[in-house]
């Protein structure tokens, strides 16, 4: 399902603007052709979600299928926005994978005590996040039934 033609949009909420090219170029190596947007903190991410800021109307925000959540980040952290998505009837549906460099035990726990769909360390190398996306196509975009939902939030 994350072949070219599926509408299925993968938000990335990332502040290391490196990080986030790197996963673009993991995400075309694995041939995962969905459309892909970024957006630089947990603030950004939710102003996406509820097209506020930035992305009011007319900005195109189109509801994304699965969300890579980073924890670390200014402004808003991975952990209050996930917390936020949870407690909003409209958005707590959408998938969220947390991508981060954390190892920490309290960070997964808390993570998934949160509502994190998958918590996945950030690896080190190019290739292991070649692995990582094309892991993420697999589970969730061919095994997985994600929810139907209609273009723009």
């Amino acid at each position: 399902m994350g072949k070219a033609g599926d509408a299925v949009l993968i938000l990335m909420a990332e502040d290391d603007p490196e990080d986030a090219m790197l996963a673009a170029d993991a995400l075309h190596e694995a041939k995962l052709l969905n459309p892909f947007v970024v957006v630089e903190d947990g603030r950004a991410l939710m102003d996406y979600l509820h097209r506020t800021g930035a992305f009011a109307p007319p900005h195109p925000a189109v509801r994304p299928g699965i969300i890579l959540l980073d924890l670390n980040m200014p402004r808003m952290n991975g952990k209050e926005a996930l917390a936020e998505i949870r407690s909003d009837p409209g958005l707590r549906d959408i998938p969220v994978v947390v991508l981060t460099t954390s190892r920490a035990d309290e960070d997964v726990l808390r993570s998934y005590t949160l509502g994190a769909n998958s918590f996945i360390v950030k690896p080190v190398s190019f290739e292991g996040l070649v692995d990582v996306m094309r892991g993420i196509e697999s589970y969730w975009f061919e095994m997985v039934r994600l929810p139907a939902h209609g273009g723009a939030t």
